[in-house]
């Protein structure tokens, strides 16, 4: 049975192949979108799943400021003392872990390179992350000083075919022995360290050095039973406040607490930074699942309208069926053993093209998706089923429709005529349509607020501005490297800060009184007296920080004498929040982090995080300390710049690589998710339109043929082709437009939605839904009419003859 029934539909595909060709070419379009996504998906929620004991790990994050209802902050990092003092205090804790990460200097004999992941963490590490161990005892690999345990690959990279296991490998400045070789980190996994030595070895691993306000260290909870996290998230409070009291750690008015996240939803659900890799955003995650969707929606519906629209030339195979006694279940049957048969191979050609466009669909998401996922039996089944599922809902409607006529209804053409027929293929058209639309404009606000963030003035200028990172013996010798590049005509200036300003952390305490009580959480950066200078930032009032205060600076610290007034530089918010103009502020007295400072000057406000958020109060102070390198380039070569302080560099820092990049491409970092979703949304906007018109250009194609001799009648009673064509156009223009009127007003209220989350973003104007009105028009009259013409300038005669 089963047999005939797909004999019967390769038949009626090879007889019409013009539609067969749009239906197969929809579908497989559909399904080679859907599998890229679902791997994506697959992807995105398997995150931190390749952690055995993941469901009860819980990521600790701290909220602070002032118990009078002040500013409260939050960070995804907290100080050194709450994994040890929770875990002595709290039951529900198997095992507590402090882990940091730096970007240092490795070097085993000649090879000398600068790694991004070298990880410092407690000895319980192991045992609450899934890192299997090669070589080495996980319980004792790093609980002793100077120990580290080593990638597979990184021990591959530093000491090839030999032995690693008890070879020494150089880290900044301190040697270390390997102790271990673990299995590559997933990139599953948040945490994902190539080198990681023991959190003894750290200056702050010392007792007496433990904070809860020093917030550099990324915290996690082993809890014995993972509903026990609820239970002992509701205790932190009480519990905090029982430290209240303690000079050495809290002020009066200090509040603090902190909160658990479950560590399987801290890459899709949390508020807060991945601490070690970018976070994913399940609002993204839920836009592609849509655009999917709405793809696949368009190539059903595609299959639907063809074949309902075609179904009146197999009126005379389903009659004769009837006629020799099938019953309608086994029509239906048969039309839906076609449309499986057509997603089917849909579906084959969809996972071909899949994999080939798999490099593509990598780069678009910065990922590294791996093909294998596709072909492992859990996912090809689900694919299975799936396609299964298309197959089945295309194949419904046309099949139920055409099986529920009578004999003689099919005879005499009342399928043609059939309001419901009609009507549903206009409803599928103005569907297809308004789906365009929505993502047209979509695209539009999409390009046009990135295009936005791109030419915001952010107060400083991120040109021809190189980072490079540095280390003690760089700072050491700070003078003599600015020195030597200055002395290039290629650089402008240098500063050394503690990061760049694309996105400032640290936060202090201010206040302009002498109360420390009174203290405000603010935003703070170290910088030397050349910060302002390289970035171009402008001073609204007073003067610059000297090279006089860095030393000073440093004096006393050096001496443990008593520091002295510090000076500091605000910005207008933080002037403004103390109630002063620029003018006014200069020479003012506060508090600042427990010392006395003076406002020497004033800077004119300039972004200093995301665009998401606005301007917040700032204050920069001097410090002989930095991570970074901030060298301004002098308008010039750039290559030929870099190449010439790459020579100086050598000779001036030969024990560390060169590695740099610029400034503006930290601040594109930022908006690297709404980058990728606009170039989505772009793509799959051109697949919906170009598979909406592939629909509309069958059902043209159909609707001509069905009407060839009245287009002949036409013609020999004297109408002009103009005539013709918009006699031909105007019904399915008519739609479109429908489609534009329903989906554009959507659209715009779900893209002011999404722009809310920006605090600096542009107007939504109805010129946008006007173009996207328009565009998709003007591609349906281009489908159409181009059928239409051609049909208009044919030969009455053979018009005549057609039937």
């Amino acid at each position: 049975m089963f047999r005939n029934y797909f004999k019967l539909a390769f038949r009626n595909l090879s007889k019409n192949r013009l539609y067969s060709i749009i239906k197969i070419s929809g579908l497989t379009i559909g399904m080679t979108a859907a599998v890229l996504i679902g791997l994506y998906l697959q992807h995105e929620l398997s995150f931190d799943t390749v952690h055995a004991k993941a469901e009860r790990i819980a990521r600790v994050t701290m909220e602070y400021g002032a118990k009078d209802g002040g500013d409260r902050k939050f960070s995804e990092t907290t100080g050194n003392k709450v994994a040890p003092t929770f875990k002595d205090d709290f039951p529900e804790i198997e095992e507590a872990v402090r882990v940091i990460s730096y970007k240092m200097v490795a070097k085993v004999g000649e090879k000398l390179l600068e790694e991004d992941r070298v990880y410092f963490a407690d000895s319980s590490f192991f045992q609450v992350f899934s890192f299997p161990l090669l070589e080495g005892d996980s319980v004792k690999a790093i609980a002793e000083p100077g120990k580290v345990v080593l990638s597979a690959t990184m021990a591959e990279k530093y000491f090839g075919k030999q032995p690693a296991v008890g070879q020494v490998i150089q880290l900044g400045a301190k040697e270390y022995t390997v102790s271990g070789i673990m299995k590559d980190p997933s990139r599953l996994s948040q945490v994902q360290p190539d080198f990681i030595a023991g959190f003894l070895n750290l200056r702050d691993a010392a007792p007496e050095r433990e904070t809860w306000w020093n917030a550099n260290y990324a915290t996690y909870f082993l809890l014995r039973q993972p509903e026990d996290m609820a239970g002992l998230e509701a205790k932190i409070p009480n519990y905090m406040e029982s430290f209240y009291q303690d000079e050495r750690y809290f002020d009066e008015n200090d509040m603090l607490v902190y909160h658990l996240e479950p560590l399987l939803s801290v890459h899709l659900h949390s508020d807060l930074a991945g601490n070690f890799v970018p976070n994913g955003d399940i609002r993204y995650l839920y836009i592609l699942i849509g655009i999917g969707l709405l793809i696949l929606l368009i190539a059903t519906t595609t299959y639907i309208n063809l074949t309902t629209a075609t179904g009146a030339a197999r009126a005379k195979e389903v009659s004769m069926q009837k006629v020799l006694g099938a019953e309608r279940k086994h029509l239906v049957a048969q039309h839906l053993s076609e449309a499986v048969l057509v997603t089917g191979f849909a579906l084959m050609i969809g996972y071909v093209l899949a994999n080939a466009l798999l490099p593509a669909f990598n780069n678009l998401f910065d990922q590294n998706l791996s093909w294998d996922l596709l072909i492992h039996p859990l996912s090809l089944s689900a694919i299975i089923v799936f396609g299964l599922a298309i197959g089945l809902l295309a194949g419904a409607y046309p099949a139920f429709i055409l099986s529920r006529y009578k004999v003689t209804e099919l005879m005499l053409g009342k399928w043609k005529t059939s309001r419901g027929s009609i009507g549903i293929r206009q409803f599928l058209i103005v569907l297809q349509f308004g789906i365009s639309v929505f993502l047209i404009i979509c695209t539009l606000a999409l390009q046009d607020q990135m295009a936005f963030i791109q030419d915001q003035k952010l107060g400083y200028n991120e040109e021809q501005v190189v980072v490079l990172p540095t280390d003690g013996r760089i700072v050491e010798k700070l003078e003599v490297i600015k020195s030597e590049l200055l002395r290039t005509d290629v650089v402008k200036s240098v500063s050394l800060s503690y990061e760049t300003p694309v996105q400032i952390r640290g936060t202090y305490g201010i206040s302009s009184t002498e109360n420390e009580a009174d203290d405000k959480a603010v935003i703070a950066l170290p910088i030397d007296e050349d910060f302002l200078t390289t970035l171009e930032i402008p001073l609204v009032a007073g003067e610059n920080i000297k090279r006089s205060d860095i030393e000073a600076e440093a004096l006393a610290y050096a001496s443990e004498e008593e520091p002295p007034v510090r000076p500091i530089l605000v910005n207008e918010q933080q002037a403004a929040d103390f109630g002063w103009t620029g003018e006014e502020a200069i020479g003012q007295f506060v508090n600042f982090n427990g010392r006395r400072a003076q406002i020497s000057g004033v800077v004119q406000d300039f972004h200093f995080s995301s665009l998401h958020e606005a301007i917040d109060r700032l204050v920069l102070f001097p410090s002989d300390w930095g991570n970074v390198l901030l060298v301004k380039l002098a308008e010039t070569n750039t290559a030929a710049a870099i190449d010439l302080i790459d020579q100086k560099w050598a000779a001036l820092a030969p024990h560390r690589p060169f590695n740099y990049h610029f400034l503006d491409e930290e601040f594109a970092k930022l908006y690297a998710s709404e980058a990728r979703t606009a170039e989505l949304v772009t793509t799959f906007s051109i697949l919906a339109i170009f598979l909406a018109c592939m629909s509309l250009f069958g059902l043209a194609s159909f609707n001509i043929v069905k009407r060839t001799k009245e287009i002949g009648i036409r013609k020999v009673l004297g109408a002009s082709v103009a005539g013709i064509v918009a006699l031909l156009s105007k019904e399915f223009i008519k739609l479109v437009l429908v489609a534009t009127v329903v989906a554009g007003p959507l659209a715009y209220w779900v893209m002011n939605r999404w722009l809310e989350n920006f605090a600096y973003r542009i107007d939504l104007g109805v010129g946008m839904l006007i173009l996207a009105g328009v565009v998709v028009v003007g591609i349906a009259i281009l489908a159409v009419s181009w059928q239409s013409i051609r049909a208009a300038l044919g030969n009455p005669v053979k018009a005549l003859r057609s039937e």
